[in-house]
């Protein structure tokens, strides 16, 4: 009995698991402001392109991606815990705000190349 018991936990454990991710993740996007991210990340279109879709390969496009996951990696280049020196050096003067709204911004963006129908 105590094994089925288990198994009800996890499922019940995993729920509440996806339920809090899709709370954070609207939460996350109702906080950011496009147009202000829009205008901040002007700066990272030289390397991930205007709209997010690197030219180069080298660099990652950042279009479509998860708003959570752009986040936590430009707070790793601002608090260090993640290196690259051209990252850490844009990042480390970013805010709590400027994150929130760049990275909410890039996820608002199409992931597909221009002209590229999915």
């Amino acid at each position: 009995m105590s094994v089925f018991m288990g198994k009800g936990i996890v499922k019940t454990a995993l729920v509440a698991m996806v339920a809090l991710s899709v709370a954070f993740s609207i939460q996350a996007k109702a906080e950011a402001d496009l147009s202000a991210g829009k205008a901040a990340a002007r700066v990272c279109g030289s390397c991930h392109g205007i709209k997010g879709i690197a030219n180069v390969p080298s660099y990652p496009s950042l279009a479509g991606q998860s708003a959570q996951y752009l986040a936590k990696q430009l707070r790793a280049f601002r608090d260090g815990s993640r290196n690259d020196p051209q990252m850490t050096a844009m990042a480390q003067h970013l805010s709590d705000k400027q994150i929130i709204d760049i990275s909410g911004w890039y996820n608002s963006l199409s992931a597909c190349k221009p002209g590229v129908k999915k």
